[in-house]
């Protein structure tokens, strides 16, 4: 029987008209996705899907993707695609509202690598992107793989040099390749019980969203590959990061702003390895942070723990991380950092940039063993660090690279790269330094040598106190 257009378009507003009322209520932002109601489910397989990996799959995935969207805003129900076991090589799926994405145990999405896999328009290069939509989401327990490797021209323990579609003219650089799950301009948005690997790129992109709940997933990306972020969060407000394992070569949890603020992130219960920075907000900060909180979560052998990264004139204000187990190493000069448990920093990027503001941080209950100290660094004038917290903290110092030592890395711009002797708190710029209950541990061996425990430039460093500090060797 054919659906009467107008309907379906009716029904459709309808919906629209729901989802509005559920992102302004007291209630749960997910109803439709969590609630009770029968789950209407399609196959990819009943229409026409191979799952054997060697033929593309686009077209059956897409169509059952598109009779699951006509489903959901014929009955408001939540529609599952699955996938069931088998291997779906596919070009960009586009995700639509109502669709849930069921990958199955012993399933995998797999991203093609072909340019002709993808959009013309470079930002719309994912192997899964939703845009525009409402209650969608991806879960089923199964994989969706971008086939990162395939892009390396050349593998380097250092950094891989990948493989760009530069030489088409599709673009300039590296970055030449497409990013593996998107969801732009969406509310809504579940995703859950799902692993992400080898993404070409950056791996989950969440841009302009309301209402996300990203919770009990894994991201793999190879650690020499550059750029393959773990979960990069752009202009969205209200979003729950939960239970996740990110084992990835760049950032871990990002968020950034570049069209309008973000408010509300919390992310709590994961666990973090990165080449680069575990978490860091910016460097892309064009507009307000505010009201994050960051707890329970343990980072493991990364090139940098918590940083910010504030270089184009956003401020950032009242940021918690609470309950954090950190140790960061030494990988290479190449990648951003310099082994900093903390790392804060705010400064123009260049000369057409100015410094945003940094105020009302607090690190409670942190523990860190490091092989370089805690970088604080504002600017001159509107880029000075105003009222951070430390209480309960405890630092330990001790070296077991042979990296060069003595750089403090102000990159991107700024200053780059400059020469400084290590020391446990670096600072400069700050107005309101308030330190409680602070023990900071030295090794012997070859760390002697840090024998300055605080170092500040007096004429930019104001307001600050001490409070239970304590610096000694560390005692095996």
């Amino acid at each position: 029987m054919k659906l009467n257009c107008t309907l379906l378009y009716t029904r459709y507003l309808l919906l629209l008209a729901l989802t509005l009322h559920q992102s302004s209520s007291a209630t749960s932002p997910l109803s439709i996705l969590q609630s009770d109601d029968p789950i209407l489910a399609l196959s990819v397989t009943d229409y026409g899907a191979t799952g054997t990996g060697l033929q593309y799959d686009t077209v059956s995935i897409q169509s059952t993707i598109d009779a699951c969207s006509s489903t959901f805003a014929l009955y408001l129900r939540p529609c599952h695609v699955t996938f069931p076991p088998g291997k779906y090589l596919t070009a960009t799926l586009y995700l639509k509202s109502g669709v849930v994405l069921n990958v199955s145990e012993n399933a995998t999405i797999l991203g093609g690598t072909r340019l002709e896999d993808y959009p013309e328009e470079q930002d719309k290069w994912y192997v899964v992107v939703a845009e525009n939509a409402a209650e969608v989401g991806i879960t089923g327990g199964g994989e969706i793989n971008g086939q990162g490797l395939e892009f390396v021209r050349r593998f380097d323990e250092r950094k891989n040099v990948m493989v760009s579609w530069n030489e088409t003219g599709a673009c300039l650089g590296d970055k030449c390749r497409p990013r593996l799950v998107g969801f732009i301009g969406c509310e809504n948005v579940r995703i859950w019980n799902v692993r992400f690997n080898q993404p070409a790129f950056w791996c989950l992109h969440i841009v302009r969203c309301q209402n996300t709940s990203i919770h009990d997933i894994s991201i793999y990306g190879d650690f020499n590959t550059p750029n393959n972020d773990g979960i990069d969060i752009e202009d969205s407000n209200n979003t729950l990061i939960t239970r996740c394992t990110i084992d990835t070569g760049d950032d871990a949890i990002c968020p950034k702003t570049c069209t309008g603020p973000m408010y509300n992130l919390s992310a709590t219960n994961c666990w973090i390895k990165t080449k680069s920075s575990a978490i860091k907000l910016g460097s892309a900060s064009f507009f307000a942070f505010k009201g994050f909180i960051f707890d329970n979560i343990t980072i493991v052998e990364s090139h940098r723990g918590l940083g910010l990264q504030i270089r184009d004139g956003g401020n950032v204000s009242d940021i918690t991380f609470s309950n954090i187990n950190i140790s960061t190493r030494y990988y290479d000069p190449s990648w951003w950092g310099r082994a900093e448990p903390i790392y804060i920093t705010t400064c123009p990027r260049d000369n057409n940039s100015k410094a945003g503001s940094i105020s009302n941080l607090q690190f409670i209950n942190i523990t860190s063993t490091s092989e370089n100290g805690v970088f604080l660094s504002g600017s001159k004038g509107g880029g000075v660090l105003r009222n951070l917290k430390f209480i309960n903290v405890n630092l330990t110092y001790k070296r077991w690279t042979n990296y060069v030592d003595g750089l403090i890395d102000y990159r991107p711009g700024c200053q780059g790269l400059v020469n400084h002797s290590s020391a446990g708190f670096i600072m400069e710029h700050i107005d309101g330094l308030f330190v409680n209950n602070v023990n900071m541990r030295w090794a012997e061996e070859k760390t002697r040598k840090w024998n300055n425990p605080l170092e500040f430039r007096p004429s930019t460093v104001n307001n600050v106190t001490l409070s239970n500090f304590y610096s000694g060797l560390y005692e095996r």
